[in-house]
């Protein structure tokens, strides 16, 4: 191939990766829980469960690299180096989605995070496709030197690593900057779960089935729950694998279908979203790992809500009693029910936290650690 020509290609491909990389990257890394989840998701599938405690920083690190790595592939920053691990992770993942498309499938490959779903072929192909141009860019680049820095190429790779791997953290710490989860501020709840005549169906007898995947922690089997049975409730006997629906809508439809409230008076999903006037959904993931600092901002926020004559629930996938009430560091008892794991970590990205509804819309979403103090 003509020198000139060579250059020219890997100028396009150079283009084409960084562009993918960076899109990639930036959509993961604003909402390192969703990332987590996946990598989770994939770790139990390879039965590496017990590197689990690691998924949010695996994901913190995979995401903020593929964005950092997309940067200097843009401004040429040690070319020849981030060539070689653009290659070398374009490899990689290519044989990856190749095994969730046929021997270990999986749902989504979470490549786009929630911005963009692709099934493991579509990923596979996509991967595919980007197979030559990593390997024209480095055939291209694989004449220069590996470590030879210069000192504003050091500058950028710092303000790169630096500034991607600080945005997944803060992202961890509080809220994606861009939610693009179906539970976004706006959402109507009420119109969206409630509704059957809502626009978003193309067909009024369209039936839809929501099944509870858990694993049985003592003997490892897979079983599948209806929303309406409360046996999966049990958190020492069963840990959530996945939410299965069954549908022919739209992918918001079938999300926010899967919003399902029960208590031990039975399902109350209807009863909460029709609640009138501002309602606090206080999200709880485990109750045993609730720090005091957070507790302390609950029992806050319960008692500004009772000045404001709002109503407060809390939503959680522990296991209830027959009471089901919780005190949160000496405020009222505040009324529980249980609510899917997956479907409350789409609700609010953080492990506690609150989501506000008026009138069954949603109108604000904060991790615990925001929640303002009076």
């Amino acid at each position: 191939m003509q020198p000139r020509l060579l250059k020219s290609l890997a100028r396009v491909c150079r283009a084409v990766l960084a562009i993918t990389f960076i899109l990639s990257g930036f959509s993961k890394v604003i909402d390192p829980w969703g990332t987590a989840l996946k990598v989770g998701e994939y770790l139990a599938i390879y039965g590496f469960e017990e590197l689990n405690p690691l998924a949010m920083a695996f994901s913190i690190w995979l995401c903020g690299a593929e964005l950092m790595m997309g940067c200097m592939l843009l401004f040429k920053v040690r070319i020849r180096l981030v060539s070689i691990f653009a290659l070398l992770s374009m490899c990689f993942f290519t044989l990856l989605t190749l095994l969730s498309a046929t021997v270990l499938p999986v749902e989504d490959c979470g490549c786009f995070g929630e911005a963009l779903k692709l099934s493991p072929w579509e990923t596979f192909l996509k991967n595919l496709l980007l197979l030559p141009p990593a390997f024209v860019v480095w055939y291209r680049y694989r004449p220069d030197k590996i470590f030879a820095f210069k000192p504003a190429e050091l500058a950028l790779m710092l303000l790169f690593f630096s500034g991607s791997m600080g945005l997944g953290i803060y992202c961890s710490r509080h809220l994606p900057f861009v939610d693009f989860l179906p539970y976004k501020v706006g959402v109507d709840l009420r119109t969206e779960r409630l509704n059957p005549d809502a626009d978003t169906l193309k067909e009024e007898d369209e039936q839809l089935e929501t099944l509870l995947i858990y694993r049985n922690l003592e003997t490892g089997k897979i079983r599948e729950f209806a929303l309406t049975d409360t046996e999966w409730q049990d958190e020492s006997r069963w840990e959530w694998v996945e939410t299965r629906t069954n549908f022919n809508t739209p992918s918001i439809r079938a999300s926010i279908a899967e919003f399902a409230l029960r208590d031990h008076t039975g399902d109350i999903t209807e009863e909460v979203l029709e609640t009138e006037g501002r309602l606090y959904m206080l999200c709880v993931n485990n109750f045993k790992r609730l720090r005091n600092g957070c507790a302390h901002r609950l029992r806050m926020l319960i008692d500004r809500a009772d000045r404001e004559g709002a109503t407060v629930i809390c939503l959680t996938p522990d296991h209830l009693n027959d009471e089901a009430l919780w005190s949160f560091h000496g405020s009222r008892p505040v009324r529980c029910c249980n609510m899917d794991v997956h479907t409350i970590r789409t609700l609010l990205r953080a492990n506690n936290g609150v989501v506000t509804l008026e009138d069954g819309v949603i109108v604000d979403k904060r991790n615990c650690r925001d929640i303002e103090l009076e």
